[in-house]
């Protein structure tokens, strides 16, 4: 493992849960898009992370809900169909919000270990440069 190894797998760490924020950001504010049901419904965005043989972690993909989501019956909706149906994310809201909280602990913990890093080398150069 080299000197700078540490910042670079705190930093993979910091950038898979940003994105991972980023995709729970956008399903949490999409979460009540209705759509007709010619359309398909807003799909939600579930990143899949995988172990970098390196060290650290990386955005191995996107895989997304289903297009079909769920119909709802709101007959005073504008986009309602003819039988009083309109299209509703496939979403659940207590799992969105768990995984908002997980991804947060995630990125607050890489962004932990990236001071750690910077702070023990910034003390090495010091100690190096006495």
């Amino acid at each position: 493992m080299g000197a700078f190894d540490l910042l670079d797998i705190a930093s993979s760490g910091l950038g898979m849960h940003q994105t991972w924020l980023d995709a729970l950001g956008r399903n949490i504010a999409n979460a009540n898009t209705i759509r007709s049901t010619d359309d398909t419904a807003f799909q939600a965005q579930m990143i899949i992370a995988e172990a970098d043989p390196r060290g650290g972690v990386d955005v191995a993909g996107v895989a997304l809900s289903d297009p079909e989501g769920t119909l709802v019956h709101d007959p005073d909706h504008p986009l309602a169909d003819e039988e009083g149906y309109v299209r509703a994310p496939a979403m659940d809201m207590t799992k969105q919000m768990s995984e908002l909280i997980m991804a947060q602990r995630g990125f607050q913990a890489s962004a932990q270990v990236t001071k750690f890093a910077q702070d023990s080398y910034s003390t090495a150069i010091q100690i190096g440069a006495r």
